[in-house]
């Protein structure tokens, strides 16, 4: 009888202070490293459309945490990565409206509803409300020319003169690349809901002698 008794006051044993710190900092550090594998995610370029702020084979790492949770969202002049119109990765790029967006000095004002399977790398130009014109391939916002220093040379093609404005509608962003000479972008898709971007290149770690912001 005396065996029974003490067999049945046996308890579980808690983990010792040792274990669960352990076990604490275990938990810790996973959930750590799935936030960050969720929040930041690294992206090849592939093409020349950023030269030269970000060059072929260049290695960036997008923040996807903050463009989705924190609050301020998205401005100009941020690089980001997003999923573009489907289309606009044709040649030549579908616009949601018909006959705009040829390359013959009328952009597109008005993507295709539905977004590609893709992602492309571009800068923020325009938000919601703002009028967009281009001259000699450089922005003009709300009538005011903009100082882009980081843009390539865009010559005399005619995808670099679009003297019709385009308003941005509410909600949207209006994306171009540095590369305005060499670059499929809003002058020929449109601009693109903010739920389409992905998040903001905020560093780009390859190559080393190129470590650095973008």
């Amino acid at each position: 009888m005396a065996a029974n008794r003490l067999i049945g006051t046996v308890r579980r044993r808690r983990p010792g202070p040792v274990i669960e710190t352990i076990l604490v900092i275990a938990a810790a550090l996973f959930f750590a490293l799935a936030i960050q594998a969720y929040a930041v995610k690294p992206y090849r370029i592939p093409s020349g459309s950023m030269e030269p702020t970000l060059h072929v084979g260049d290695r960036v790492l997008v923040n996807r945490f903050s463009q989705r949770f924190l609050s301020g969202g998205l401005h100009v002049g941020e690089i980001v990565v997003f999923t573009p119109p489907r289309g606009a990765d044709a040649q030549p790029a579908v616009c949601g409206a018909a006959g705009e967006g040829d390359g013959t000095r009328t952009p597109c004002d008005a993507p295709t509803s539905a977004h590609s399977s893709q992602t492309f790398i571009k800068r923020i130009v325009g938000l919601g409300g703002d009028r967009i014109q281009i001259s000699a391939g450089h922005v003009i916002r709300n009538g005011v020319p903009q100082r882009e220093a980081f843009a390539a040379p865009c010559g005399a093609d005619s995808e670099c003169e679009f003297p019709d404005a385009v308003t941005v509608p509410k909600g949207d962003v209006y994306l171009l690349g540095d590369n305005r000479g060499n670059s499929d972008d809003s002058r020929f898709w449109g601009p693109i809901p903010r739920a389409w971007v992905v998040g903001e290149a905020v560093a780009r770690y390859w190559p080393p002698d190129r470590v650095g912001s973008p």
